[in-house]
């Protein structure tokens, strides 16, 4: 609709439709002229999938959710579809519809890169839009607390300040295209393992200064349009109808003006209504639509006030109106699809970490003309994390490996490898060498191989899988001991590792390089070829620390393992705010690779720092490329200390690209936040007086700076 047709229907008494009004105002006036059923009608609805037989919801595309509009007046259906990492297709309920994949979510943390996380969230909308869709339900923000979540491979790592910054921009991509955005798992979604009856048990400060800071940075930064709860429960209420964490810190504390939604399957009861849920998601799988006719009963009992229902559907309007959703034209935009694989290549070529590389074998050389390439299934494409985040990439799936199971991995029980061969495009990188495949079954047939080979790649994956958590950080089917076999026959061996997170490398010292490459995506093949040969200088980062041994997980047996899955059971998080690298600093704990590692085929110094302090601490250093080639690197500052007491706590960092012998001053201001505790009692942020002490590294556990300066004693809101 034109804005001159709206503002004469603005004229003739549909003020609502004025663009020139605040969404607040416009939401307002809309919600007014509903009935009490069209007022239901936007709080709930269905998963829009053809199930049991039944023909999708009349109105819906199909994808992961819908909820039906309000014709008479002109209110758009909701359609809503998954997520993060590409327009996914599930149960090819759009038959043949693909999308460009980006890799892992991980391994765009592992960037450090917030422009691609903007540019890679604008990319998977331009999708969605142009597929009709209009809501996608990205933007995972949970910290990984256990390095055998199944879905670590779909959030942005251990650290509130880079999850929260990362999910920020992805959000705010979308949003920029028209499109709502949601930010999800609200809160402590830390395994998958009993994750219906699971109860994250943590106190409030060390809550406020990890996941729920996390969680706080993403919604300041990218104003998503919804949040989406949890499945889990958060000291011993459901998060979807946890009163404490959606009416008193996210719409309270913090004035989150957009909507609740509830995970797919995550509504126990009609009054999660009082309790700050404000729509009933995938209403297939709850006991009941809670939000429907149940909930109509309740406000005509009075257990549910009138004005609580237009707060609820006020909510959901005003992220419409603030999304563009009512002023929108008819036309689906054109997709290049071109530009946006180039989006998912840059993403995986800078996400990929260079682990170690002691014998310099990397980046390959030319003389090297014998490579055999093991395992992986590297000849086909590039392995994807299984789930709701699933894509169909262009072109379709190279390989589908049935994996088989029960629940979840009934319905998303296959490995899926996206169309970029590793293989393939080693093989067009080095048109001079011969490059051999063994896919790696027998370990003795691949050390042969190795033996007559110059340089031996091996592929090692880790398949993860919503639903589902790793036992252990073993590579799975025998990996570790064809690695080990191969290793042993030629040490110029080269692992990479497609995982859904750390893992365990018992073969470390026995091989000449790692690379982590996580799940690489529409262009990942090509991704690890650019790494491999060095067309592309490595410049990833650990967003997630690799522990030395199991020993060093917080949780060694994983809580609810074995359990039947409606038998409840605590996850005590007594780490607290201290999760991955600050636990690790403040047990003295060496892990295998610490958070922020990464190497580079150059080399970087830092010098002349200066830390000024006041209302909180701003530091300026110089980062110099010391070395013979251009490369990327991303110095990390660290609050180590206050009043005198150590601890280890990411407050900036920045992604620098430096030619040979240039240098460039890097100014960071931190958020006051990092400086500070939460005071539960006083329900402040407050900030101590006394010296705060950084430090200037290459990642958690290398300090090659050190400054110290006083910050003005305070408190904040919270």
């Amino acid at each position: 609709m034109g804005l001159a047709l709206m503002a004469g229907s603005a004229a003739a008494g549909e003020a609502w439709r004025d663009p020139s009004l605040s969404p607040d105002e416009r939401a307002r006036l809309l919600d007014a002229a509903l009935t009490l059923e069209e007022r239901i009608g936007l709080l709930h609805g269905p998963m829009a999938l053809s199930l049991d037989g039944k023909p999708l919801p009349a109105g819906a595309l199909g994808g992961a959710g819908f909820i039906p509009g309000v014709p008479r007046l002109g209110i758009p259906a909701l359609q809503e579809t998954d997520a993060s990492l590409g327009v996914t297709n599930p149960a090819n309920v759009r038959p043949g519809d693909t999308a460009t994949a980006l890799p892992a979510s991980l391994a765009l943390a592992a960037s450090f890169n917030p422009r691609l996380a903007y540019e890679g969230g604008a990319m998977i909308a331009r999708e969605a839009v142009s597929k009709g869709f209009n809501v996608l339900l990205a933007g995972g923000a949970n910290l990984a607390r256990d390095p055998r979540n199944g879905r670590n491979f779909e959030y942005l790592g251990e650290d509130p300040w880079l999850a929260g910054i990362m999910a920020g921009e992805s959000i705010r991509g979308i949003q920029s295209q028209g499109m709502i955005s949601t930010v999800k798992h609200f809160s402590l979604n830390g395994q998958e393992t009993g994750r219906f009856v699971a109860n994250a048990v943590i106190d409030e400060a060390a809550h406020r200064e990890s996941d729920l800071l996390a969680f706080q940075i993403a919604i300041e930064r990218g104003r998503p349009g919804a949040v989406m709860c949890a499945y889990n429960q958060v000291n011993g209420a459901y998060a979807c109808g946890n009163e404490h964490l959606l009416n008193g810190v996210l719409k309270g504390d913090w004035g989150y003006p957009g909507w609740v939604m509830s995970d797919w399957g995550a509504v126990k009861a009609t009054d999660f209504a009082l309790k700050g849920l404000d729509q009933q998601s995938g209403e297939q799988l709850d006991g009941q639509v809670w939000f429907g006719p149940a909930l109509k009963q309740a406000v005509a009992a009075g257990t549910v006030p009138e004005d609580r229902l237009s707060d609820m559907a006020r909510r959901i309007l005003r992220s419409m109106f603030a999304a563009g959703l009512f002023d929108a034209g008819p036309a689906r935009p054109p997709v290049d699809l071109a530009a946006h694989g180039a989006i998912a290549r840059q993403v995986a070529d800078e996400g990929i970490v260079l682990l170690a590389n002691p014998k310099g074998l990397l980046p390959l050389a030319p003389a090297v003309k014998r490579i055999a390439v093991i395992g992986g299934h590297a000849d086909a494409g590039v392995l994807s994390g299984a789930g709701s985040s699933q894509v169909t990439g262009i072109g379709g799936d190279a390989r589908s490996v049935p994996v088989g199971g029960e629940g979840a991995l009934a319905f998303w029980g296959r490995m899926v490898f996206h169309a970029s061969s590793p293989l393939k495009a080693l093989r067009a990188r080095l048109p001079g060498a011969s490059v051999t495949f063994d896919d790696g079954r027998y370990p003795a047939a691949a050390a042969a191989l190795a033996r007559a080979s110059d340089v031996v790649i091996v592929f090692a994956n880790q398949w993860m899988a919503e639903g589902q958590d790793a036992y252990d950080l073993t590579l799975p089917e025998g990996q570790d001991a064809l690695i080990e076999a191969v290793a042993a026959a030629n040490s110029n061996c080269i692992v990479v590792l497609q995982t859904g997170g750390p893992v365990l490398m018992p073969w470390l010292g026995r091989v000449g390089a790692v690379l982590s490459a996580w799940y690489s995506g529409q262009q990942g093949g090509e991704a690890i070829a650019d790494v491999l040969t060095g067309a592309v200088n490595p410049s990833g980062r650990l967003p997630i620390t690799f522990p030395a041994g199991a020993d060093q997980v917080p949780r060694p047996q994983l809580p609810g393992w074995g359990l039947l899955p409606t038998q409840p059971f605590d996850v005590v998080y007594d780490e607290g705010a201290d999760v991955g690298y600050r636990r690790y600093a403040a047990k003295g704990l060496t892990p295998l690779f610490p958070f922020g590692h990464g190497l580079s085929y150059t080399t970087f110094s830092y010098g002349g720092l200066t830390v000024t302090g006041g209302e909180t601490l701003t530091v300026r250093f110089q980062v110099t490329n010391t070395g013979k080639r251009a490369g990327q690197d991303v110095p990390q500052v660290y609050l180590a200390g206050i009043g005198g007491q150590p601890l280890r706590r990411l407050i900036g960092f920045e992604k620098l690209a430096l030619d040979p012998g240039e240098r460039r001053t890097v100014t960071l201001r931190a958020d006051p936040r990092l400086l500070a505790r939460f005071d539960e009692a006083g329900r402040r942020w407050r900030i101590d007086g006394g010296p705060y002490r950084v430090v200037v590294g290459p990642s958690a556990a290398e300090a090659v700076l050190t400054g110290t300066a006083a910050v003005t004693p305070r408190t904040m809101a919270p």
